[in-house]
């Protein structure tokens, strides 16, 4: 009865605390970010929803130019419990036909009520550990709210949903551990091990790394005087957490395979070893409670060892909090990240839970004493800060709430009569629901959260009515499901996914490394916008959207935008146009010349763009069967003027609002469709990013600061054929070398159109891809336009035949002469082996747990 009122009591004060969402979700705005919420957490989910209830668990062509998104969305929401749980109260759901559509703003509607459920899942489970660790049901309660009901929940769960997963876990670990010390039981480690590494491999390196250290510091503090022996208590330790962690491979090695598969420069800035963050009034990480500082001046308090365990690690970990290098840490050793804080939220809430448990062991004298420091402590933190007067909100806020919590403590403290500590408690549960939808209000209000509006979710800022009829007239006029769109609304790389076609550019924070470099190394395509994070688009490269199935493109009229060469216009609407590529080519495609990477490292991306075209760049072979595509530069047939700059010695000073350099093609070819312009340009500003413009093509670059700068710095850009060709940039000093110019007349590309006479038939089924091919030109290759991935498998007549990677990212294979039955199939990478390793270390944890349990009877 106790757990089924503790678990109401829980959902209820869930419930209370999302008042000020709640609200909002009936005023139509939702719990969701503004950015990442929108362009990545609710598409995920849409497509992550679409993929698991088709069948489809690992792959998702539909995923940028295609990809493996069990691997690969492992750190948002492939593997999540939470959201597989999820998952399946839909489907029941579906089927009983409560709900019925379960797209984009379904996934925004429910967002509020699926933190309600998590939150009430973390202040019940915490409540029972607590409740565990010898503090009383009410106590425990408030110490389960403070660790719950905070800034950082609140910020995980609204901006980057999944991070909000990880402060389930983090109780579940220390209740492991305790059941060893205390009762030498190792089911509940070893499933807490389990699951927070199969969750999500990011939090499980934080979770793991302090639940470490947690068990070297519990080591030392005894809470029972007859717990386990320390060579049984390591022994159980590493057995069950042993056994947990190859329960979870199946999900943990995918996943960190995704990550160790991604681009991602190295953090290479200098990080302070301190850096100040107000704690007490407006940190946006952590807020220390107050009762958690009374208690901590409380001195008699560390006599229990709980108390102290809880104390000190909440010491420790605050110490910590100040310093970026941690953070660093705690983010991989890259850039400083205060994600982590949640275990700090958990030792204070620990502490007041304990503080609350033997409050009746605070002298008069003592928390008089103890409200002198804290009182301090607080005008310390003010006066430090200068960044607020007196009467500003958060330090109204916190000083009105200080007093009213030392003026309670006090009359209680001299009264000590029961309805005064009830009262007490009720206060502190009041205070932390308070703060809780403070935390709201300030990241709807500040954080722009109340932007997020079922109208923003139909406008054409973000699924507009009228770019979904254009687009589904699209699918009528051609119901092949394979090709490409080039449309993308603004910086929202994730379009397609919200809108529902098969698209060009993808945003997340795990990406195929492969196609990554193909972009920034390779080809030097550029996306519009830099970033590490993100791809889009294909430069307007007619090439190279022929090659990649790129066979439509969708403009908004109002918007100046040169279109490839190659493409028509088939349809339009009163605001936006699709245009068609002529000169698209197979899906399938088969070479019969063959280029060396090695032999094409100092060719120019043009060149290994022709390359390409004109047969397959593998990465290695005994020679190669064509000659290296040569395209000449002709910046010397150009001249050089600098309009509102000068340019000297590779340096660029432009020194009007805009300004760059123009170049004049004196001799231009008749038959030149496009120029190619590159250069290498770099910003001497420390943190300033700035618009690139090439005549009417404009694209964006990070400041030097930025954590997403590629620090790759090799443009090439394509133009329509001009006379003149403008670089604009603003005002301020540049590097630019390295500039060289090259024409395009497309007669390659169309060489290889005409040359196709009837496409090759393939059959695709989720991760399964059957082609039958008879080989009779002798072809050496087959090329596909999906990214090569670890995971793909190949069979030709029956036989293995090892997947390469050519093209620079792509899928191939060698041919055999004759016919050609062949079959790929994608698994996740290493998903059978970790499966067979799961699985045999599930039926090992079954068998431990059984014969411990036997030990036990005897």
């Amino acid at each position: 009865m106790r757990i089924f009122i503790l678990l109401i009591s829980s959902l209820i004060l869930s419930v209370l605390t999302h008042m000020f969402f709640i609200i909002e979700w009936i005023n139509d705005r939702y719990m969701v970010g503004p950015n990442d919420g929108l362009g990545q957490i609710l598409t995920f989910k849409k497509l992550l929803y679409e993929q698991y209830t088709s069948g489809n668990l690992f792959y998702s062509y539909a995923f940028g130019f295609g990809a493996g998104t069990y691997s690969q969305l492992a750190y948002y929401f492939s593997t999540s419990i939470f959201f597989i749980l999820t998952l399946g109260v839909i489907v029941v759901l579906q089927s009983g036909h409560i709900v019925e559509t379960v797209d984009i703003l379904f996934w925004s509607k429910a967002a509020v009520y699926l933190s309600i459920c998590r939150l009430t899942l973390i202040i019940f489970i915490s409540t029972l550990v607590f409740r565990y660790m010898k503090s009383n049901w009410f106590a425990s309660f408030i110490g389960a709210s403070v660790y719950a009901i905070t800034i950082l929940y609140f910020r995980h769960a609204t901006y980057w949903e999944f991070f909000a997963d990880a402060l389930l876990w983090i109780p579940l670990l220390v209740f492991g551990v305790e059941k060893i010390f205390r009762e030498a039981r190792i089911e509940w480690f070893m499933f807490a091990v389990a699951i927070t590494s199969f969750d999500n491999f990011y939090f499980a390196y934080i979770n793991l790394i302090f639940i470490a250290v947690y068990i070297l510091i519990r080591w030392f503090i005894k809470l029972d005087k007859e717990e386990v022996g320390s060579w049984r208590k390591f022994r159980l330790l590493l057995i069950s957490g042993v056994t947990g962690f190859g329960i979870s491979l199946v999900s943990f090695i995918p996943a960190v395979h995704g990550l160790f598969n991604n681009h991602r420069p190295p953090y290479n800035k200098p990080i302070p070893f301190f850096h100040w963050d107000n704690i007490f009034f407006a940190s946006g990480y952590v807020i220390v409670p107050i009762l958690f500082l009374i208690f901590l001046y409380s001195f008699s308090l560390y006599k229990n060892p709980v108390f102290r365990l809880f104390t000190i690690l909440s010491l420790f970990l605050l110490i910590l909090h100040f310093s970026p290098m941690v953070a660093s840490f705690f983010n991989g050793f890259s850039a400083p990240q205060y994600r982590w804080e949640y275990i700090l939220n958990f030792t204070m809430g620990g502490t007041v839970a304990s503080g609350l448990h033997n409050l009746m062991k605070i002298g008069k004298r003592e928390l008089v004493l103890s409200t002198i420091l804290v009182i301090a402590t607080y005008f310390g933190a003010f006066l430090y800060s200068q960044r607020w007067s007196i009467t500003s909100f958060p330090i109204l806020i916190m000083f009105t709430l200080l007093f009213l919590t030392i003026a309670l403590l006090l009359v209680f403290n001299w009264r000590r009569s029961k309805a005064l500590k009830y009262v007490l408690h009720v206060w502190i549960l009041l205070i932390t629901l308070v703060l809780g939808n403070i935390f709201q209000y300030s990241i709807s209000t500040y954080g722009h959260v109340n932007n997020v509006s079922k109208e923003h979710l139909s406008s054409e800022k973000y699924n507009g009515p009228e770019q979904q009829a254009l687009l589904q007239q699209l699918k009528r006029y051609d119901p092949d499901p394979y090709y490409r769109v080039d449309w993308k609304i603004g910086y929202s790389n994730n379009t397609p996914i919200i809108q529902g076609y098969n698209g060009m550019s993808v945003y997340s924070s795990i990406l195929n490394r492969h196609l990554i470099s193909f972009y920034l190394h390779d080809l030097h395509i550029d996306m519009g916008r830099e970033s590490v994070s993100r791809y889009a688009t294909l430069g307007n490269r007619a090439n190279l959207h022929s090659m990649l199935q790129g066979k439509y493109m969708m403009i908004e009229k109002k918007h100046r935008k040169k279109i490839p060469y190659g493409f028509k216009k088939i349809m339009d609407s009163e605001h936006y146009a699709i245009y068609e590529n002529t000169n698209i080519l197979p899906f399938v495609r088969t070479a019969n010349r063959i280029f060396l990477e090695k032999d094409l490292e100092n060719s120019h991306a043009l060149e290994r763009e022709q390359a390409m075209l004109e047969g397959v760049i593998v990465t290695s072979r005994a020679s190669q069967t064509g000659t290296t595509p040569k395209i000449s530069d002709i910046i010397d047939q150009a001249t050089i003027k600098t309009p509102g700059a000068t340019y000297k010695d590779d340096l660029l000073s432009v020194t009007k609002k805009r300004g760059g350099i123009d170049l004049f093609i004196n001799e231009s070819n008749r038959d030149t469709k496009d120029y190619y312009v590159s250069f290498h340009l770099e910003s001497l500003a420390e943190s300033e990013g700035f618009a690139l413009k090439v005549n009417d093509y404009r694209t964006t670059r990070k400041h030097n600061r930025s954590i997403y700068k590629t620090f790759v710095d090799d443009l090439t850009i394509r133009i329509p054929k001009a006379e003149k060709i403008k670089i604009r940039l603003p005002k301020g000093e540049y590097i630019l070398k390295d500039l060289a110019l090259y024409e395009e007349d497309y007669r390659s590309l169309e060489k290889v159109k005409s040359s196709v006479s009837k496409p090759i038939d393939f059959h695709w089924d989720d991760n399964r891809i059957k082609i039958t091919y008879n080989n009779q030109s002798n072809a050496q290759y087959m090329v596909l336009p999906i990214p090569y991935e670890k995971g793909w498998k190949a069979t030709i007549n029956n036989e293995n035949q090892t997947v390469e990677k050519v093209n620079y990212s792509s899928v191939g294979i060698p041919l055999k002469e004759g016919m050609n039955r062949i079959e790929f199939v994608y698994a996740p990478p290493y998903f059978w082996s970790s499966l067979a390793v799961s699985v045999t270390s599930l039926i090992l944890g079954i068998w431990l747990i059984w014969r411990q349990r036997e030990i036990r009877r005897e």
